[in-house]
């Protein structure tokens, strides 16, 4: 009897991630010059509208509207011409049809922009061949989507807009007045309500600009880099290509917009690594899905999502880096300690180094290159500081030729070591790089991303203008840094290093180009379903529905909201997936829990429901990224994917955390000791609930012993939960106290509040919001930051006006709402006093733990 292979048959991943991210077509000479030269078009494009030549020179000045369009037609464009219809389709050249749809599909995306004055001396009375370049357009985007994407996208936007036409023959429930066919596709593609709306302008004008920025890091050689030095670093360690797996897959994370292009990135070469050292298939490609995912978390990019949280939040970028950092920082960590634990059971080793130096001379190296590293950030930041201060105006030439100093002194560090070259992970025998020279190879590259973030965070520029320089910088490196190593290295071919460097930036801007094809088109379809939202106010459906499942108990309404998160994302990019979700279920989530009491900033709420969204790229069976790493492993997609899931319950109990205790996205903490306090505890709970789903802490846990680290770690992730149950958080005060605590709060902080009234739909309300507050002032003036006109009324305050697109809209505050109170501190101790308890715990396990450990044997 035969034995059956259990292996599945070989993928070829490159192809996979051709088919998903850039385009699986590979026609003639002629069809890829004209897919190389739209694609650098597009690339060359957005450069210039990002850039601050047009207003400067008064030539080609777009407005928002007229950049999307355009944007969408290259997108559609190319979706067409890269992407086959099905997988029967000739890749080897462009059917006649597709040429047909690519190019009235790319009219009708462009048709605000080629018909914008007559379409704005008739604001919402479409002409008949307005309407139908509506009709066309949709559907064409709705294909194109399709072939980028696959089904899962086209299903959600024509459930909405069957909806949109179906409200009159709905349920009660989910009924509405229903649309025409003239105003739900002037909604829809002659407004900026639907496709053309926030999501696709932030395509436009941040997350391209980032991704090209990535492509072009990429093809100078920043990937290797990371890749090599991560395993340089850790591959000696147990386990060590898994440890490496996860400091690679976070550091391409932070400039990947995709979690399958991260996945097989690094994933070629880790997970035939991590089978080595004796990490089962589904484990290998688990470690490197998980890793991957968590990724799309990571600032500044968080898989061109940030962005979006930007507009649909309402607060700065900078902000938006802040509160999302803790959280993917201590993800990683814990996925880290994980592999450990992984290791530690099955007894595994790292791989041998290819120079046996001792561990003080391989600490001194490494120790001397991160310092100096570190020493040269710190003389840079005070001597441009000292240059600004001084300087005034001409402060940006004398940092250019610091910038350009520095560059040439990491160049000449480079120029020293061994060229990186990325070796076969399934040869024979594998050593590892030497640690010192592979971390010196590619310090220069890290200066773009210096310049990034100085850029956001010192200089606070706009993230377009931003990634803009940043990807200059980046252009300027591929440009130069071959011929200039060459020069340092005595080989003087500089026309020819000089020629390949145009080579890669021509690669880089098209990779660019054609890894935002998916982007572009998922922003716009995602664009359909705000439309709806706008159109039909199904959003206030999704809350009743929920509100109705969840019988109004806080806690599983946001289980419900989670799931129904995970079921949305499935088979979404992480661009359309915050969007879907941020749209339906964030509303749900700021409602519901305010009528409960949970009162939090609304940028926990975004995260929560983004962490979920994000899920589905792990969940078996849509998870695309777990079928992509198990085709790497030659192992089950499914069992892979179970497990990648299973090695994700710490990314998946995160929100539940954050969205109770908000002082984990670094919000209302007193000073460092506070930050410090809560960064280590984080840091130690995460470990904890590591160890605790893992079955293994210094030995093999008992079930007693599991369930009290999992006590230990809420204990620490939520320590106000024990405390509350002693005392409340917050005192409420009324009347003349009310108005004191608006009048004395801190300037621009916000405070908590308690809204009662009647809404439009006769619906009494009473709910918790946060209430920003501006700079010092009497009660109006404060209260008027946040968009509230109000007026004293006995001990309550009435609103008498809510200003449009003001904090206070969002919040869900209407005209004829009463402010009757407000929340202020309790007078009770810390509620960080709880962490004793639970180290007292956590020490108890230990001490038990010590006990069950085997003594090593004696020779």
């Amino acid at each position: 009897m035969k034995s059956k292979d259990t292996n599945p048959p070989e993928v070829d991943v490159n192809q996979l991630v051709q088919d998903n991210d850039s385009g699986g077509r590979q026609p003639g000479p002629f069809m890829r010059r004209l897919l190389l030269v739209v694609a650098v078009a597009w690339s060359l494009f957005q450069l210039w509208i990002a850039s601050p030549l047009p207003f400067n020179l008064g030539i080609f000045v777009l407005n928002d509207t007229e950049s999307r369009a355009i944007h969408l037609a290259f997108a559609v464009f190319l979706s067409f011409m890269a992407y086959p219809a099905t997988k029967r389709s000739p890749r080897d050249h462009v059917p006649i049809l597709d040429w047909v749809f690519a190019l009235v599909g790319t009219f009708c995306a462009a048709y605000l922009f080629i018909f914008y004055r007559e379409l704005a001396t008739r604001p919402g009375q479409p002409i008949p061949f307005d309407v139908w370049s509506a009709v066309v357009g949709i559907v064409l985007l709705l294909e194109a989507t399709r072939r980028v994407l696959g089904l899962p996208m086209v299903i959600v936007a024509l459930v909405f807009l069957g909806y949109t036409f179906g409200g009159p023959y709905m349920p009660d429930l989910l009924a509405h007045r229903g649309a025409s066919l003239d105003r739900a596709m002037t909604h829809q593609w002659l407004t900026t309500e639907g496709v053309f709306g926030v999501a696709l302008g932030v395509s436009s004008g941040f997350i391209f600009l980032f991704v090209l920025f990535g492509s072009l890091l990429d093809k100078a050689g920043a990937g290797n880099y990371f890749i090599k030095s991560a395993f340089a670093l850790l591959g000696h360690m147990r386990g060590g290509p898994a440890k490496a797996a996860v400091v690679a897959s976070a550091a391409t994370g932070i400039i990947s917009g995709s979690s399958i292009a991260n996945v097989v990135t690094t994933g070629t070469f880790t997970i035939p690594l991590m089978k080595r050292v004796g990490y089962r298939g589904d484990q290998a490609g688990a470690v490197e899905v998980s890793s991957s995912v968590n990724g799309q978390l990571m600032p500044p990019v968080m898989g061109a999502a940030a962005f979006l949280m930007v507009e649909y939040v309402g607060i700065p970028y900078i902000e938006v880096m802040k509160h999302a950092f803790l959280p993917a920082i201590i993800s990683y960590i814990a996925l880290f300690y994980i592999v450990h634990l992984e290791a530690l059971k099955a007894d595994m080793q790292g791989l041998p180094r290819r120079v046996q130096s001792t561990g003080m001379q391989r600490l001194v190296s490494f120790v001397t290159t991160v310092a100096g590293f570190f020493v040269l950030a710190g003389a840079t930041y005070y001597t441009i500081s000292f240059i600004k201060a001084s300087m005034g105006a001409a402060a940006i030439p004398a940092i250019a030729v610091l910038l350009m100093a520095a560059y040439l002194g990491l160049l000449w560090v480079s120029s020293r070591q061994p060229e990186l070259q990325l070796d076969d992970p399934n040869a024979p025998v594998f050593e590892l790089p030497e640690t010192g020279p592979t971390v010196r190879s590619g310090l220069h590259y890290l200066l773009a991303v210096v310049v990034l973030v100085w850029c956001l965070m010192v200089e606070q520029l706009s993230p377009a203008l931003s990634a803009f320089w940043a990807t200059m910088f980046m252009v300027f490196i591929i440009l130069t840094q071959k011929p200039i190593i060459g020069v340092m290295r005595g080989a003087h071919n500089i026309a020819g290093d000089f020629k390949n460097g145009v080579v890669d930036l021509i690669a880089g801007l098209e990779t660019g180009a054609r890894n935002m094809i998916g982007i572009g088109v998922a922003t716009a379809a995602a664009g359909i379903i705000v439309g709806t939202v706008s159109l039909t106010g199904v959003g206030l459906v999704m809350t009743e529905l929920v509100e109705i499942l969840s019988g109004g108990n806080l806690m599983l309404m946001l289980v419900l909201v989670a799931v129904i998160s995970l079921i949305l994302g499935m088979g979404l990019p992480t661009t359309a997936n915050y969007i879907v979700v941020s749209t339906l279920m964030a509303p749900v989530v700021v409602e519901l829990g305010a009528q409960s009491g949970l009162i939090v900033p609304l940028i926990a709420v975004h995260l929560f429901v983004f962490y979920f969204g994000l899920m589905a790229d792990v969940t078996p069976p849509v998870g695309l990224a777990s079928f992509a790493a198990a085709a790497i492993a030659r192992h089950d997609p499914i069992q892979t994917g179970v497990t990648a899931f299973f090695y994700s319950m710490r990314t998946a109990i995160l929100p539940f955390l954050f969205i109770f205790n908000t002082q984990l996205l670094l919000i209302g903490l007193d000073g460092p000791l506070h930050l410090i306090m809560t960064v280590g505890t984080a840091v130690i709970a995460m470990l904890i609930f590591a160890a605790a789903t893992q079955g293994f802490f210094i030995v093999r846990s008992r079930w007693y012993e599991s369930l009290a680290l999992l006590l230990v770690c809420f204990t620490l992730f939520r320590p106000g939960f024990w405390m509350d149950m002693i005392h409340p958080a917050f005192d409420e005060v009324k009347g003349e106290q009310m108005t004191q605590v608006i009048s004395d709060a801190p300037a621009n902080t916000s405070k908590r509040a308690w809204i009662e009234g009647m809404n439009l739909n006769g619906d009494e309300i009473r709910k918790g919001v946060l209430l920003p507050l501006g700079e010092p002032g009497d009660v109006k003036s404060r209260l008027g930051t946040s968009g509230l006109s109000v007026m004293a009324d006995g001990d309550e305050l009435m609103v008498v006006g809510v200003k449009f697109g003001s904090q206070a809209e969002k919040l869900g505050i209407e005209q004829s709402y009463r402010i009757t109170s407000m929340e202020v501190a309790a007078d009770r101790p810390a509620k960080e006093w709880l962490y004793l308890p639970g180290f007292a715990v956590l020490g108890l396990v230990v001490f038990l733990q010590r006990r069950r450990r085997p003594v090593p044997k004696t020779a």
